[in-house]
């Protein structure tokens, strides 16, 4: 199963300069909690973005034209969706958590959306893809609460494939 992890704001923006363009504590636990014991897949980029290197208990996979890319040893470099299943076992279900071209490459396969919307707007250079809501269900919805830690109102959206 392939299931995409993200968070975007009211005008789909995800990132700015090689990092997310807000802080939201809440979010992360979500995304640590939703990923944690599954592999997750990313570009160069989203992998580089990372400020303390792989995200642990988790497979890292990055996925990069470059086939030199040097990525640490605990971390498996694809060059080719294809190759995915050499490293996931086929009832795995599979993160995909970035960023844009990575979530254009696997578009058609996905099955399962964990989407934050934040309803702000900030200043990015990285939008989500355009996704087709009509083949997807909304499973579940849950309204975020802002505090002094997480300043922006958000919702947890969990959508499956129909």
């Amino acid at each position: 199963m392939i299931s995409f992890v993200w968070a975007e704001d009211k005008n789909h923006t995800i990132g700015v300069d090689g990092h997310l363009p807000w802080t939201l504590p809440a979010d992360m636990k979500r995304f640590k909690e939703t990923t944690m014991n599954h592999p997750i897949v990313m570009g160069r980029k989203t992998f580089e973005s990372f400020p303390n290197g792989p995200l642990p208990k988790r497979l890292n996979i990055v996925i990069s034209r470059n086939k030199d890319y040097q990525v640490p040893e605990s971390v498996v470099l694809i060059t080719d969706k294809a190759d995915l299943k050499k490293y996931v076992q086929e009832d795995a279900e599979v993160m995909v958590i970035g960023g844009s071209g990575i979530f254009n490459l696997f578009k058609d396969d996905v099955d399962r959306l964990y989407l934050t919307r934040i309803n702000h707007e900030f200043k990015g250079d990285t939008k989500m893809i355009d996704l087709d809501y009509k083949k997807f269900k909304l499973v579940e919805k849950k309204e975020g609460h802002t505090d002094k830690d997480n300043l922006y109102p958000y919702t947890f959206e969990t959508w499956d494939k129909l």
